[in-house]
């Protein structure tokens, strides 16, 4: 359903594209309670065992039932399909996932999101109509260790779309994902894990909750600090991480996102990369941080020419990534990219 016509469109002028066509089918009755339970099943059988060693698994499923994907701010619809370099080549291919690891450049990070914040705030103030619901639809894939019986293995989770739709409040949604929900879907409301009412947080934000975060890039970063403190690994890491998420699972204002970037400039041991490929094939550029913990960098990918945000991927670049040492340099840990995110009317509508 497209939104209405009299609100302004939300295209920035250098995103342009068209919707995939995706089947949709009634979830049958009971079927959510269902699929919501196997998912907490997986949650509690997987955690321990993966969260580690698998961050596109610890982000794809092991958040609250609840709280899992972020509901954002929107005009309209975007769909991004930047005028840069289609490479389908570059995409990560294989029985395990590898792609070409790019060039770093220390210094060049400061001056690179500065001219992404700048490109960001261009964009037109986000609006919505009261009672509808924010969709965001992604293309992701990615690799991990399986253990059996005492014997470990890759495993790559191909490459499949992500559909969510999130109310302004973050308490009603559905999630549809091969692999997570089954094709029906599964619902993304009520308690979380503890039969809480989920409270929105930097972590699991609503549109509500952004509209409340300072857009002072100083402000912003403290608030990031303290209240991510002990997570991850070290404090900048962390950071970076959390913006990341906010910036590629949910869709801050411009106001926001700018000041987001400029945040992460801020932020110790940010690079940029010149050659980075997200999960549909579009090459740009990146800004990075290497998580000296377990040698891999986690990439925001920008359209080279536009500066607009492509996706975000996780590739292994020093040593091995696990104990078993099967994740070597070059293998992708996870890859996304932003197809679609817009304002809906309703849950399962498509714009």
């Amino acid at each position: 359903m497209n939104p209405d016509p009299n609100q302004p469109r939300t295209a920035n002028r250098h995103e342009t594209g068209d919707l995939p066509a995706i089947e949709e089918h009634d979830l049958p009755q009971g079927r959510h309670q269902f699929h919501k339970e196997r998912l907490m099943s997986q949650i509690h059988d997987d955690r321990r065992a993966t969260a580690r060693r698998n961050p596109f698994l610890r982000k794809a499923i092991l958040l609250p039932a609840a709280t899992a994907l972020a509901g954002a701010l929107a005009v309209g619809v975007l769909v991004l399909t930047p005028g840069g370099t289609q490479s389908p080549d570059d995409r990560a291919t294989g029985p395990v996932l590898t792609t070409r690891i790019g060039t770093v450049d220390a210094h060049g990070a400061p001056r690179l999101l500065d001219r992404i914040s700048l490109a960001a705030a261009e964009a037109e103030a986000p609006q919505g109509r009261a009672g509808q619901y924010v969709y965001i639809e992604t293309r992701s894939a990615g690799t991990h260790v399986r253990t059996d019986a005492n014997v470990s293995s890759l495993v790559t989770v191909p490459l499949h779309t992500r559909q969510s739709w999130r109310s302004p409040d973050g308490l009603k949604g559905w999630l549809i994902e091969p692999g997570t929900t089954g094709p029906e879907g599964m619902t993304l409301a009520g308690t979380d894990e503890l039969g809480n009412v989920p409270t929105p947080h930097l972590g699991a934000p609503s549109h509500d909750y952004l509209a409340t975060l300072p857009t002072d890039p100083d402000a912003l970063l403290r608030k990031i600090y303290a209240e991510t403190e002990g997570q991850g690994n070290g404090k900048d890491q962390q950071a970076f991480t959390t913006i990341g998420d906010l910036l590629v699972e949910s869709w801050p204002s411009p106001r926001l996102t700018a000041a987001l970037y400029r945040a992460a400039g801020k932020i110790p041991g940010v690079v940029t990369v010149d050659s980075a490929t997200d999960a549909a094939g579009r090459k740009g550029v990146a800004v990075a941080r290497l998580d000296e913990f377990g040698g891999q960098r986690t990439e925001w990918i920008f359209d080279s020419k536009t500066l607009a945000l492509l996706g975000e991927r996780t590739v292994q670049v020093n040593g091995n990534g696990d104990e078993d040492g099967l994740i070597k340099p070059g293998t992708v840990i996870s890859t996304s990219a932003i197809m679609v995110r817009a304002f809906v009317d309703d849950i399962k509508v498509k714009p």
